[in-house]
């Protein structure tokens, strides 16, 4: 009779460990066809850039390359160097705004973050709610007002025309918004005891506290600040930033094709490296971290 109860725990211990081994690997075929989803795009564009021209026109398109070659991007370095305002001006462009934008965007985000979520003042709900249904509108609904404000600023051929508009990003602001609302009270009312200032508690405790939402942050806006054009902001091509003029030198014709996805590739990579390196971050700081009231 023993025997026989013991032989069936093990055989419900066995079916419990089938169902999640195959649990496991039906999670783990799912997430491998997700990644190659998300790669694809990526895999594309770099087969692209290294295409001969005539190779970008066939139909159906291929999924490889049959003779790579890498004068897309000497034919990109060769346009860059004939433009009238030199490559390197367009590329400094891009540097300069980008810092601008993820500094500014970063230090506003951080400060009104830590009073919205840890400061007690009249009206504290109702702008909680307003970030909240922000959200909801993109910046394309507001690009009329935000042209009407540059312009009765004088601002029109600035570099403030291309940063300004980008700061108030209220993503930034919720997400850390709602990491700083996870952090326990008592660990600032400690600190206020012992005579630290709202500055010294938001920069040196709740801070170093929230870095895996300050790493997703800098990455949105990162990719944000780097992917501005300008619009209608800027005409003067000496304010540019570089994905315009790619997009200008790609829109020259067909034969600029094998150009502009070389283009694409250059505008790529530094996303990409800041990605690599603030998700590090936040894995690492998601795994080593925690707080407990």
């Amino acid at each position: 009779m023993t025997d026989a109860k013991h032989l069936d725990k093990m055989k419900g211990t066995s079916r419990r460990a089938g169902r999640k081994i195959g649990g496991s690997v039906c999670i783990f075929i799912f997430l491998t066809l997700l990644g190659i989803f998300m790669v694809f795009p990526i895999y594309f564009a770099i087969i692209n850039s290294i295409k001969p021209v005539q190779e970008l026109f066939l139909f159906p398109p291929k999924m490889y390359v049959m003779n790579p070659t890498f004068d897309n991007f000497k034919d990109l370095l060769s346009v860059a160097s004939n433009l009238w305002v030199p490559f390197s001006r367009y590329v400094f462009n891009s540097l300069f705004v980008t810092a601008a934008i993820s500094v500014a965007h970063v230090f506003v985000c951080c400060m009104a973050s830590y009073v919205l979520a840890k400061c007690t003042f009249p009206g504290a709900k109702f702008f909680n709610e307003l970030i909240v249904l922000s959200l909801l509108y993109t910046s394309n609904v507001i690009y009329i007002m935000q042209y009407m404000v540059i312009a009765e600023l004088n601002l029109i051929n600035t570099y403030w025309a291309l940063i300004l508009p980008v700061i108030p990003s209220t993503m930034g602001l919720f997400l850390m918004r709602q990491c700083m609302s996870q952090i326990p009270n008592a660990m600032i009312e400690a600190a206020r005891v012992d005579g630290a200032s709202n500055f010294r508690i938001c920069w040196g405790i709740v801070m170093p506290n929230s870095k895996p939402a300050l790493m997703t942050m800098i990455i949105f806006i990162f990719q944000a600040a780097w992917n501005t054009t300008g619009g209608s902001f800027v005409f003067n091509e000496a304010y540019k930033p570089l994905p315009t003029i790619i997009q200008q030198i790609g829109a020259a014709g067909l034969a600029r094709a094998g150009v502009a996805a070389a283009g694409v590739i250059v505008l790529l990579i530094p996303p990409v490296l800041v990605f690599v390196i603030a998700q590090r971050h936040v894995i690492e700081t998601m795994a080593h971290s925690g707080i407990k009231e």
